[in-house]
């Protein structure tokens, strides 16, 4: 029988690239290995913007989807610990590094203090919120709920890719359905729309997000509309 001293690699394991971590057999990777392994993985989590699947990961690092998992939950489980600040949470289907909510207030403020916030007007949250919980959802069906029309609202949410276009409903005219987007998940910091906050937590997010100014006055309706009103911002 071959001496298994053999099959060790002589270079320490650090050296040794993602790609050749583990070889193609069915052994199991050595302690120092799956270290090595969850490093490169927080590196990964870390820099990348977009949330990444667990079989993006594994393919890009030609790792087995089983051990990405295992590592993953382990690091998730070690960023939970009170002394790390971010936290490793499934986000729309990925995996992303953020901030702790309990840290959120003290990271806001200080954000605040660096640049002014891009906020969305009273007008866009409302809508965001109706094609949230009511979608795939119509202009008209929008418009009904909120009793104000707002063309340039949408037109400002699908700039912002916070929705899209879900195809058309079949009714007479075929309008067009919206939906929320990836990146509505990404900026709510929702793993899908099951998370959804309350209505009261909307709320909430609804009242930190608008500054207390007073609302420009809206300019008057046509002569040819007799009812509703058109959101003076967008």
């Amino acid at each position: 029988m071959e001496d298994i001293e053999d099959a060790i690699p002589a270079e320490p394991l650090a050296a040794v690239s993602a790609d050749e971590l583990l070889p193609e057999t069915e052994d199991k990777p050595t302690p120092a290995a799956e270290t090595h392994i969850k490093a490169v993985l927080e590196a990964i989590v870390y820099v990348t913007e977009e949330p990444l699947t667990k079989a993006q990961i594994a393919g890009a690092l030609g790792q087995p989807p089983e051990l990405i998992e295992k590592l993953l939950a382990e690091l998730a489980a070690e960023y939970e610990k009170p002394e790390h600040g971010l936290t490793v949470r499934q986000v729309a289907g990925g995996y992303k590094m953020a901030t702790k909510a309990e840290h959120h207030e003290a990271v806001r403020a200080f954000v605040k203090s660096l640049k002014p916030s891009l906020k969305l007007s009273l007008a866009a949250l409302e809508t965001l919120a109706v094609i949230a919980y009511k979608q795939p959802i119509t202009t008209p069906e929008v418009t009904e709920i909120r009793g104000v029309q707002g063309a340039g609202v949408l037109k400002t949410l699908l700039e912002r890719k916070l929705i899209a276009v879900a195809g058309r409903k079949n009714v007479i005219g075929k309008p067009v359905l919206y939906k929320t987007t990836k990146e509505f998940l990404i900026q709510f910091g929702l793993k899908d729309v099951s998370e959804l906050p309350s209505i009261k937590e909307f709320e909430e997010i609804r009242r930190l997000s608008i500054p207390d100014v007073e609302p420009e006055p809206a300019a008057p309706p046509a002569p040819e509309e007799t009812s509703g009103r058109s959101d003076g911002e967008n």
